[in-house]
């Protein structure tokens, strides 16, 4: 049974004199412990998808369902209960560690400091950044944020994980970690919705689509480029 369903969701922006069509007509759906990767370039519509799935904007045509539910119906402020939504990001506020950083979600739902506290450090361990506890977010390195930020996203047990772009600004090498990381969480029976900007960000998921222009498929697409021949491939000027 899917717990993300996404039908016919359609949402249109206005930049400057131009309407922008940031999805058009997107129907998808994500099960517990699946792990489903959109490939797409930016301004493709993969962020404003996540964003749409978390309950972060509304779409302006379409339905959005977490668990059976409109997720419209179910939202309060900030991201509905039951949905993860990893972000980078982590500005520096008041001198906090990134231990503060990452119970804060406990913290907001009114969970006691020690207990935050304590299920935050679980969480940095489960994602291998129990080291940065202490720290504060100007310290990380690139893939330290994004580990923190996965475990942020996980401080509230989350059964649906939407993950942007997770290895755009990590190192080559640490790139296939942070993506094992990610279907580890599937593996445990989490939804889990991720885009990415490069072929490797597929690898090891169990559905692989497409967008561009606003437009979701099921299986990557591109166009050849014309072929062009070579000059002076033989004699008597064969080849041209």
């Amino acid at each position: 049974m899917s717990l993300l369903t996404l039908e016919r969701v359609s949402k249109r922006y206005r930049s400057g004199r131009r309407d922008v069509t940031a999805l058009d007509d997107v129907s998808l759906t994500v099960a517990p412990g699946e792990l489903v990767a959109v490939w797409g370039m930016p301004r493709s519509g993969r962020t404003t998808l996540l964003r749409i799935a978390a309950g972060l904007e509304q779409p302006d045509g379409g339905d959005v369902r977490f668990d059976g539910e409109a997720l419209a119906a179910a939202q309060h402020d900030g991201i509905p209960s039951g949905i993860g939504y990893v972000q980078v990001g982590l500005a520096s506020v008041g001198g906090e560690s990134i231990l503060d950083h990452v119970a804060m979600p406990l913290l907001a739902r009114g969970t006691p400091p020690e207990v935050a506290r304590a299920r935050a450090l679980l969480q940095l361990e489960r994602v291998g950044a129990a080291a940065c506890a202490h720290l504060q977010p100007r310290e990380l390195e690139p893939t330290e944020r994004v580990r923190v930020a996965i475990a942020q996203a996980l401080a509230t047990a989350p059964r649906l994980l939407l993950v942007d772009d997770p290895t755009r600004h990590v190192d080559l090498l640490e790139r296939e970690a942070v993506l094992l990381l990610v279907r580890s969480i599937a593996d445990g029976d989490v939804a889990v919705l991720m885009t990415t900007g490069e072929a490797m960000g597929v690898s090891g998921v169990d559905r692989a689509l497409t967008i561009s222009g606003g437009v979701l498929r099921a299986e990557a697409s591109s166009e050849l480029a014309n072929v062009v021949a070579l000059r002076g491939g033989g004699r008597g000027g064969e080849g041209r």
